[in-house]
């Protein structure tokens, strides 16, 4: 069968595709090239650059499967592939730890003030007594969404003394004690918590889950790192708290628009920002594009895949 490979898929996940006996097109198409030449492809991987719009969709005649090389699918229009009865696959586990690190890498960057001070190094400038940090041990971590990264999160940030509470509707109580993670309702994370770190997918229920009422609550000393979906923040929101010292600091790799160009966010010098690279290390992509690929080869071979999103595909496997 054809697969169509978008957006830098891993070697190591191609050279599978290529074993099993499929032909793999590698290619970095433009949206209308995307959709001109998508009918002659059996399966499609992407990352998070190109979009599987329903347009898309309605142009992949062939289409037996939709693939996301990592976690989120706001990228590729699930409802669309379960009317036209289209599995669509991920790879929730290949990132994981990737994300969970950056997290913990922003978060102590935060605490003793990294980037500021390589920045005023470099300007010529000896800032030693403006930049006394704090220390991340004692501290409260508060995860908003305890999954699969928010755990892993947890564990590295208990190895450095940190209490981790969390936020999760969906998460069962015994999975977040077996993380050492403490459940408790959002507005008690966010009101104890020195540091917030958010993992949820970007859904209408998540879409500006921190806006001006949940800055509120926060600790002034308290910073947000955000390293999951750009829309879960509300960045005009943030950007007026900090500007006005309301809260210490954040540090966020995801933006509502991305790149995000000409965002009164750049100018601040109590936020950190980095260009969407929580998954975005070598073990990282190989992880994500194996695990993908093994599910694209599942469904090929007419087998029910192990990461499949729209769970609700009426009767495709029996």
């Amino acid at each position: 069968m054809r697969v169509l490979s978008c957006d830098g898929v891993a070697k190591e996940a191609v050279d599978m595709l290529k074993e099993a006996g499929h032909e793999v097109i590698e290619a970095e198409p433009t949206p209308e090239e995307l959709e001109s030449f998508i009918g002659g492809f059996d399966a499609v991987i992407v990352r998070s650059k190109s979009k599987v719009t329903a347009s898309v969709i309605d142009k992949g005649a062939r289409l037996k499967v939709i693939a996301r090389a990592g976690i989120g699918v706001d990228n590729i229009d699930v409802s669309k592939a379960t009317d036209r009865g289209i599995p669509v696959v991920n790879a929730p586990t290949g990132s994981t730890n990737s994300v969970a690190e950056l997290s913990l890498a922003l978060m102590l960057a935060l605490a003793r003030n990294i980037s500021w001070a390589d920045r005023t190094m470099k300007e010529g400038r000896w800032e030693k007594k403006k930049l006394k940090g704090l220390e991340i041990d004692g501290k409260t971590l508060g995860l908003v969404g305890v999954g699969r990264i928010a755990q892993c999160l947890a564990a590295k940030a208990q190895a450095l003394g940190m209490r981790t509470i969390g936020y999760d509707p969906y998460i069962p109580q015994e999975v977040a004690s077996g993380a050492g993670v403490e459940l408790k309702d959002l507005e008690s994370v966010l009101r104890e918590s020195d540091y917030i770190s958010l993992h949820v997918v970007l859904t209408d229920e998540t879409r500006g889950l921190i806006g001006e009422e949940q800055i509120a609550i926060m600790k002034p000393s308290a910073c947000i790192i955000n390293c999951s979906r750009g829309g879960v923040v509300d960045e005009s929101v943030l950007f007026s708290a900090l500007s006005e010292k309301r809260i210490r600091g954040a540090a966020l790799d995801v933006f509502g628009k991305e790149p995000p160009v000409d965002s009164p966010l750049l100018k601040l010098e109590n936020i950190i920002l980095s260009p969407h690279i929580g998954a975005s290390t070598k073990e990282g992509q190989n992880r994500a594009g194996t695990i993908v690929v093994e599910q694209v080869l599942m469904v090929l071979e007419g087998r029910k895949p192990q990461y499949l999103v729209n769970t609700e595909l009426p009767g495709k496997w029996g």
